[in-house]
């Protein structure tokens, strides 16, 4: 018996048939997206689309009936439910095939990613064209053309994705995803609404294991994760941050942040009521004007989106240089808006240690920084500052103006504290009366970032962000060694920062397009 004599249904057995499968020279522009992608989907035209639409009404009607807690105007509905039902082992081995294949001529497509993905459909074409012909010997039941798709759709998304997590990476509606073990998922959407999601392997160690083939798939910019190494830090294609912890707790942890929002401006900020127009002028004329800025704040209250909002009013023609662990910021894509980027990522090592006790491959923010120097930069952007990169901060601060940086902290004045402790991380040249004296000279302004829950009437959940304090750091005041004062500052009860004092050295941003008359205006209010 022949695969054809299996079943009559196009595509039924020739997974040629499939419109993923079509004529990759067709024009991809006329393929129908995938619901819930923000991306297209695997298939190579537009030819044939029957059998996707039938994807898409069989994902919604799935979802309707297995997910009730997913608002059926969600691009999640579909992209959930293509998951339901496959057999993750068999995907799993396709996949490592795959890439077994890819490996022996990766070197002549690496630089070439829509090479790589193009060959990666045919040997996936190969595999399941086998895969079929082996199922017709043993007389086994067939895949229907919407088995295939999936199938098929599964194991690049393993081979080029994140296999079971891209649908929910790619769900517009999923800012969070937070995991603690394969089946234990949660999903904050947009709004603030939290929800559980569906597993994302069959079991911890089947997690761990595609984590590390994640981490190490990159030529680029490889990234160690093993019993030596148990903690993973990435930047994803779509601009998602993935951390990961496995080994040192007792499930494998794991947290996709989506940035929503990468195009933005201190405006749009004002549109979505998270600050006023007034705090907005100012710091509009504290970036052109040069003024270093620090953004503060808990983790997920919106740090990065500040600071792309900052961006957004540095002058178009100025030579921005960033330097970050992993690319988070995205203004080296942002041409349009700024069209002179330079972007440095800092490099984990791996492997032996060198005779200086460093991990050979290395690259640190502080090199990164030191070779910018020769580049003609009119600012240095160091990312997230989470412990020795605050040198590299100060450096930055020192060397060119209008530099701009986030920071941990539950209110401003602790932004300021907690980047004098992580001063102090670099050594014991590092004292504290160094530490408070660097930063205190280095940072003009702390913005500090607020996040809250709020349970509204029908028990649903809403989190509100907004820019809760401004504060101007000065050096200064002998028993702590810099002194602050509140620019702007949340009233009790409110969720907006509100103008407070402005001193004398701050009046001179009405040069640079400050509205100081409705500063006193809106502090007398």
């Amino acid at each position: 018996m022949t695969v054809n004599d299996v079943d009559s249904g196009v595509g039924a057995s020739d997974p040629t048939k499939l419109p993923l499968f079509a004529d990759a020279g067709s024009d991809s522009d006329s393929r129908p997206p995938r619901v819930g992608r923000r991306r297209g989907s695997f298939s190579m035209s537009g030819v044939g689309s029957s059998p996707v639409a039938s994807v898409r009404e069989a994902a919604r009607a799935a979802s309707a009936s297995t997910r009730p807690d997913v608002r059926p105007e969600s691009g999640a509905v579909g992209g959930w439910a293509i998951n339901d039902g496959l057999d993750w082992g068999m995907i799993a081995a396709l996949r490592q095939q795959t890439a077994d294949r890819l490996s022996s001529e990766f070197e002549s497509l690496l630089e070439d990613r829509d090479a790589q993905r193009e060959r990666g459909r045919a040997v996936i074409l190969d595999l399941l064209t086998a895969e079929l012909r082996e199922r017709a010997r043993a007389s086994k039941d067939q895949w229907s053309p919407v088995d295939q798709e999936r199938i098929a759709q599964a194991v690049f998304d393993a081979v080029f994705g994140l296999g079971r997590l891209q649908p929910l990476v790619d769900d517009a509606q999923v800012e969070n995803i937070m995991i603690n073990g394969h089946d234990d998922v949660t999903l904050e959407l947009t709004g603030g609404r939290v929800i559980q999601g569906p597993p994302v392997a069959d079991t911890d160690e089947e997690l761990i294991d595609f984590l590390t083939f994640v981490a190490t798939r990159s030529e680029v910019n490889a990234r160690p994760f093993s019993a030596a190494s148990p903690f993973l830090h990435m930047r994803l294609d779509s601009g998602a941050r993935l951390a990961a912890a496995a080994w040192v707790t007792p499930r494998p942890h794991v947290v996709i942040r989506r940035h929503r929002l990468t195009e933005i401006s201190l405006d749009d900020l004002v549109d979505f009521g998270s600050i006023s127009p007034v705090a907005a002028s100012f710091l509009h004329a504290a970036v052109v004007a040069g003024r270093s800025i620090v953004v503060s704040g808990a983790q997920g209250a919106g740090k990065t989106t500040a600071v792309r909002a900052l961006c957004g009013a540095i002058p178009r023609g100025q030579v921005i240089g960033t330097f970050e662990t992993e690319y988070e910021l995205g203004l080296h894509e942002l041409r349009e808006k700024h069209p002179h980027v330079f972007a440095w990522e800092a490099r984990p090592g791996s492997g032996e240690r060198t005779p200086d006790g460093r991990q050979s491959g290395e690259v640190t923010i502080s090199e990164c920084l030191d070779a910018s120097f020769r580049f003609n930069l009119d600012r240095q952007i160091v990312g997230e500052v989470r412990g020795a990169e605050a040198m590299a901060m100060l450096k930055a601060m020192q060397s060119s103006e209008g530099s701009i940086s986030t920071t941990h902290s539950t209110n401003a004045a602790g932004g300021i504290e907690k980047l004098v402790t992580c001063v102090m991380e670099n050594g014991a040249h590092a004292t504290h009366d160094y530490a408070v004296r660097a930063v205190s000279a280095g940072i003009n302004l702390v913005v500090h970032a607020t996040k809250k829950r709020f349970v509204n009437a029908d028990g649903s959940e809403t989190v509100k962000r907004w820019i809760s304090e401004i504060i101007a750091v000065t050096p200064g005041e002998q028993q702590v060694g810099y002194a602050t004062t509140h620019v702007f500052k949340t009233p009790p009860g409110g969720t907006l920062a509100r103008a407070s004092t402005l001193t004398e050295e701050l009046r001179e941003l009405e040069a640079y397009g400050f509205d100081a008359s409705a500063f006193f205006e809106e502090s007398r209010a």
